[in-house]
């Protein structure tokens, strides 16, 4: 085609205090990938939403197929052919893959209109095989694993023949295997002509999916033209108006005394047998694949569940969490990987979920004192440069990254002794991953000892002094700091290691 199927001209956005877009422009083609790029808070979450009805712009215009078209609800973008498919995505748990696929346009039967199962059912099974993956329409939502619901959800878009599919950070819980099936979906999507807007913090997966890119940086159109025609390094500098020099600013820190022992550490379906010490000033790496145990590991040692035997040796003494309340009052914090369901309470500002764990301190009287809620807020929002008008701003008003700031910031405004960092750069730009490392580093450079959880080898290799290698809830490996390589570790987390012992 020799006009874009989608196009957006000048795209303005005005929010009270905050200029979310201005003059935006965007071309989503058939058959080809678009990748939009830009640090947390450059205004790519505003811009789909414009794009799918939820915000109406205040200038600029939408064409499709070259005419201009208005999209006052999201059901009016849904009827011209736009989908998105978030990285939270929104399905309903308690409800069929069927029922999933099909939800607000259900297919009937008869003069008294009743619901056609038989009908949606063989529908739904044949866009999954189309997608040619394994699903059994009938089954509950819940049961399926994370990259299987985010199939569902491309199963969606396909049941009302989208032709827009945005996909919004759609790997960022997937394993490197589901990845790669994910790579031949978007490949299957382009040969049937749709056309695709991609949005990763992952260049890897940038260049390899797309053809072509555009760059916003604070709400402004930067740049955009052919993938083959731009280098990572250009991509960066474009994104951030600034090179980053440093992803992984590791400084090297005397280590204190063990501040934690985990002796023998079992859950009955979990994992089993962990030990490990961990000191001041040392940041604790492990990794492993998509069900290794890792997180499920964190939330025992943070009291969110009870293991069923070893121990827990807080600074000589043995800890026993029946909660999560006894593990924050110990001295062991976990800013969570689901940070929307675990970490935050979204609908408060930013100033109440940062002073959220410390009422009881700030307010000591029972009388809320909200200057002292402020000046907690307003020091480690700071500190981590999260990026709003002002510190009431609802918690889900802010992109992903700077959501997961306020969480870190809540949790270290505790001044922990351990604090577990599950993926704490999940969803994060490049820009903001350099901050965050470079906060980490600061932590341990004032004695605080770091547990970080991560999927993401290269943070892992980079940020940790020892890395801990976990395969189907066991401790298969343990290097120091520059030990092993990127494919010795990989190894032990597959359990080839194990396989070759």
């Amino acid at each position: 085609m020799s006009t874009p199927l989608l196009q957006l001209q000048g795209i303005t956005k005005v929010f009270p205090g905050v200029r979310a877009l201005e003059n935006v422009q965007l071309e989503l083609w058939p058959g080809k990938v678009t990748a939009l790029i830009g640090e947390n808070g450059a205004g790519k979450s505003t811009l789909v939403k414009v794009m799918t009805g939820i915000y109406q712009p205040d200038e600029g215009e939408i064409l499709y197929k070259a005419i201009p078209i208005h999209l006052p609800t999201p059901d009016s973008a849904h009827k011209v052919g736009i989908t998105a498919i978030h990285q939270e995505t929104v399905l309903f748990d308690e409800l069929s893959v069927t029922e999933n696929i099909f939800v607000g346009q259900y297919l009937y039967k008869g003069i008294f209109k009743k619901l056609d199962w038989p009908e949606m059912h063989r529908k739904a099974q044949a866009i999954l095989s189309r997608l040619e993956v394994q699903i059994d329409p009938r089954a509950t939502l819940k049961t399926l694993s994370i990259a299987q619901r985010h199939m569902v959800a491309i199963a969606r878009a396909l049941s009302f023949d989208a032709q827009v599919v945005i996909l919004d950070e759609p790997t960022a819980a997937l394993s490197q295997h589901e990845i790669l099936e994910f790579y031949q979906i978007v490949e299957r999507l382009k040969q049937e002509g749709k056309a695709i807007l991609f949005i990763s913090h992952k260049f890897d997966e940038i260049f390899e999916l797309a053809d072509h890119y555009t760059i916003l940086r604070d709400g402004v159109f930067v740049g955009a033209g052919a993938i083959n025609d731009i280098t990572e390094e250009r991509m960066v500098a474009m994104m951030v108006g600034r090179a980053i020099t440093q992803t992984f600013p590791k400084v090297a820190c005397e280590k204190g005394a063990t501040v934690l022992e985990v002796q023998e550490l079992c859950h009955p379906t979990e994992f089993a047998n962990i030990s490990f010490t961990l000191r001041k000033g040392e940041i604790l790496g492990f990794y492993g694949l998509v069900g290794a145990g890792r997180t499920e590991l964190m939330q025992a040692l943070s009291g969110v569940s009870r293991p069923s035997s070893g121990n827990i040796v807080l600074n000589g003494t043995a800890r026993h969490f029946r909660q999560p309340a006894d593990a924050i009052q110990a001295g062991i914090v976990c800013v969570p990987e689901e940070r929307q369901k675990q970490g935050a309470i979204i609908e408060l500002s930013i100033a109440q979920n940062i002073s959220l764990p410390q009422l009881g301190k700030l307010n000591p009287n029972g009388v809320l004192n909200e200057e002292r809620e402020w000046q907690l807020a307003d020091d480690y929002a700071k500190r981590l440069q999260v990026k709003a008008f002002s510190w009431k701003q609802a918690v889900e008003t802010l992109s992903g990254g700077n959501q997961q700031k306020v969480v870190i910031g809540k949790w270290l405004a505790t001044h922990p002794e351990v604090i577990i960092l599950d993926e704490p750069t999940k969803g994060i730009d490049i820009g903001s991953k350099a901050a965050v490392h470079q906060f980490m580093s600061e932590l341990v450079g004032q004695g605080l000892a770091v547990i970080m959880v991560s999927s993401e080898l290269p943070e892992v290799m980079g940020m940790a002094d020892r890395i801990i290698v976990m395969h189907e809830g066991l401790m298969v490996a343990e290097y120091q700091a520059g030990e092993a390589t990127a494919e010795t570790i990989v190894s032990a987390a597959s359990g080839a290691r194990q396989e070759a012992a």
